[in-house]
């Protein structure tokens, strides 16, 4: 069966949201005070990035080309952090900024999702995976806030 288009275009979004995933983790987990925080926060790295690698197998699968976040979205979430926690290193301060991002991703694969309606139901089924990581994430770092 041919691929379509639309299933590759979802299954780059879907990997370019993990990596800025498991990007921004990496860029606050040295900065988290909390040892059960960290944990949360590992444990999801490590859902983001099973998950990530899930979503490259069936790019190549489709013979398609992995993508990497947008360097303007990485580069600006990158500022955004460095910023907010130059003025406040509190861990509520980071469990703010993950969850704004895990709140920005939820709301972009749901976009992607109604965009490419044509995508293969294995690719809206990793989408959807990746919508209930970063919704878990956020709901468990709201005792951090």
């Amino acid at each position: 069966m041919a691929t379509n288009n639309d299933t590759i275009c979802l299954l780059k979004e879907c990997d370019s949201g993990s990596k800025m995933a498991v990007t921004t983790i990496d860029e606050v987990m040295e900065k988290i005070n909390d040892s059960s925080m960290k944990d949360l926060l590992r444990e999801s790295r490590e859902h983001h990035e099973e998950l990530g690698n899930r979503i490259h197998s069936q790019l190549i699968d489709h013979h398609s080309e992995e993508k990497d976040p947008n360097p303007m979205a990485k580069s600006m979430s990158w500022m955004k952090t460095n910023m907010k926690l130059g003025v406040d290193k509190s861990d509520a301060a980071i469990a703010d900024l993950v969850t704004d991002g895990c709140n920005m991703g939820v709301k972009s694969l749901h976009k992607y999702l109604n965009q490419y309606t044509s995508a293969d139901e294995s690719s809206k089924n990793l989408c959807r995976d990746l919508i209930s990581i970063e919704e878990e994430l956020c709901k468990d770092l709201r005792k951090y806030l």
